[in-house]
């Protein structure tokens, strides 16, 4: 019996899990797959049918309460029902998968309801500029709860849950590893958000008001901490083998130094920065979440946790 099912899980296999699916929604091709996935994640068709699809399936159930119930609480108040965005949140540690399992999700709910609109979103875009990291004197805790300014993501994720129209998220990325100056996502009043980040399950202390407090559905995804350092490594080198040719890229400098320099730097980041926040802050939301997608060797999902109460 594993630490989940100790809990309150229920715990399926591959192929136990794979029953639960019970609609075709068109299909996935692998140019499809190849586009959404990430660097050095390994996803296939098997993946859809037996675990994602199954999953899509479950979201619609819990979908379909949720519009239930707000259609139960406008007749309760005696007012006009107010469409309000069903809200999902992806967890995990850094190099796990999250954006890969983000981005299928959101192509398969996008064929499942073609009325609607769904979107996607990272956290990574509320984390503090580098200046102001460094002005802080936290640049080392990149990533950890504090160099997030949680005050703007609520902001941000209360005025998308009220639907007050178009909403703009602060836009990172990954090849400068910043906040890209005045450019911004746009969240404009989704049918269904999918909110990705390894913060999103965290309770930060000073905080009267949570991230999750917003969700609607929530999913973690799982490896042993070994496996999510091998896959951070190989993402490692693969960005380097990208960055050689660009030096505004925030890698060009271990691109075209020495190797092995860049990767003993990349193991010390991984030992002292994401091992310890994943370790500290991001395990101990694990068991927050509704679904618990369990991976192994290459990236693949042996089991599924699904939350009873």
């Amino acid at each position: 019996m594993t630490m989940y099912s100790k809990m309150n899980y229920y715990e399926f296999t591959r192929d136990e899990w794979q029953q639960f699916h019970t609609h075709n929604f068109g299909s996935v091709t692998d140019s499809e797959l190849e586009q959404l996935r990430s660097l050095n994640d390994k996803i296939g068709l098997d993946d859809v049918v037996t675990i994602y699809s199954p999953l899509r399936h479950l979201i619609h159930v819990r979908y379909r309460d949720y519009q239930a119930a707000m259609l139960n609480q406008s007749e309760f108040l005696g007012i006009d029902l107010h469409q309000r965005p069903f809200i999902i949140g992806i967890a995990g540690s850094v190099a796990v998968g999250k954006s890969t399992t983000a981005r299928l999700l959101q192509l398969l709910l996008s064929r499942a309801y073609p009325d609607k609109k769904v979107q996607q979103i990272t956290t990574d875009g509320f984390l503090y500029p580098n200046a102001e990291l460094e002005k802080r004197g936290i640049m080392d805790r990149k990533g950890f709860p504090e160099s997030y300014d949680m005050n703007k993501l609520i902001q941000f994720l209360n005025a998308v849950k009220d639907a007050n129209g178009v909403v703009k998220a602060p836009r990172y990325s990954h090849q400068v590893y910043d906040i890209v100056p005045d450019e911004y996502d746009l969240i404009d009043s989704p049918d269904i958000l999918i909110v990705e980040g390894i913060n999103v399950l965290q309770l930060p202390s000073n905080q009267l008001i949570y991230a999750s407090d917003y969700f609607d559905f929530s999913i973690y995804v799982d490896a042993d901490p070994e496996l999510i350092e091998q896959w951070y490594l190989e993402r490692f080198g693969l960005l380097l083998d990208t960055a050689f040719t660009d030096p505004t890229n925030y890698y060009y400098p271990y691109a075209t130094g020495d190797r092995r320099a860049a990767f003993e730097m990349a193991r010390q980041v991984w030992r002292d920065v994401n091992l310890k926040n994943l370790k500290e802050y991001i395990l101990p939301t694990r068991n927050r979440a509704d679904v618990i997608l369990h991976k192994t060797q290459n990236h693949e999902i042996d089991r599924v946790f699904l939350r009873k109460f």
